[in-house]
Order: C-alpha cells, then sequence, then structure tokens
C-alpha cells in the first residue's frame, strides 16, 4: 500500500520542493508525494534545485503547484513551517516540520535545509512503514 503524502508551503518553490523530490526518490515504495504551495510563484528555486542535483536527485520537470492541482484528500500533510496559517487539505496525519526557509541565504543554507529535509522523510517513510503514524 502507498500512502498519499503531500509537502505544503507558500510558494511551493522550495522546501516542499525539495521534500518532495526526496520522497520520490527514496520512497518510492511506500509514498505517492506531491507538493504544493498557497501562493502562486515563477520557479523552484534555483539553488535549491542545484542542491538536489548534488545529491542525485533531477528537479527537471519540478515546478510551482497550487493546492488545486494535487488531490484533494491525502493519508499524510506535512507543512513546512510556514510562519503563517497553514492550509488544510483533509489528510489522516498532519506535522508541521517547522524548516526555516533558507531563500535568500546562501547554497550552504540550502544545503543544511536540504540535509534537514532528508532526515525528516527518511524518518516518516520509517513510522510509515512501520505503522507508527
Amino acid at each position: 500500500m502507498k500512502f498519499k503524502v503531500a509537502f505544503i508551503c507558500v510558494h511551493n518553490s522550495c522546501r516542499s520542493q525539495m521534500a518532495e523530490g526526496l520522497a520520490r526518490h527514496l520512497g518510492s515504495d511506500v509514498l505517492e508525494s506531491y507538493s504544493a504551495g498557497t501562493e502562486e510563484y515563477i520557479e523552484v528555486k534555483p539553488l535549491a534545485v542545484e542542491v538536489m542535483e548534488e545529491i542525485g536527485i533531477s528537479m527537471d520537470g519540478h515546478y510551482p503547484k497550487l493546492l488545486t492541482e494535487i488531490p484533494e484528500e491525502v493519508d499524510v500533510l506535512i507543512t513546512m513551517g510556514c510562519g503563517v496559517v497553514c492550509p488544510f487539505l483533509p489528510s489522516r496525519h498532519q506535522e508541521d516540520w517547522g524548516l526555516d526557509d533558507p531563500s535568500g541565504g546562501t547554497i550552504e543554507d540550502f544545503r543544511e535545509t536540504r540535509n534537514l529535509i532528508e532526515a525528516k522523510v527518511k524518518d516518516l517513510i520509517r513510522r510509515l512503514k512501520n505503522n507508527e503514524n
């Protein structure tokens, strides 16, 4: 069984995109992964793309999406740490990862965020496989 997971942020241009890419790469046997935002944005942040490619994950085809472009209901809803009221999407489980947005920072800031997301995605996959959610 695959769990539908949605990674949600404001612009869907950085953290949620990295989370979707990592979830697809690391958990394709367990997760059906999506990401979206609450506001329109022009592109995935170039530094987010660069740090994902550093670890062998292509972001080709990734673009900022709105909530209306993903399933209306998911099993797991992950918010990235919006700093605002995060959107509601029907789900069986919700959690907020409270990650700072590296936008405007250095490539090292993006790498640090990517590494935090990678650890959280691995933990989510482990919990889902062990029915711990």
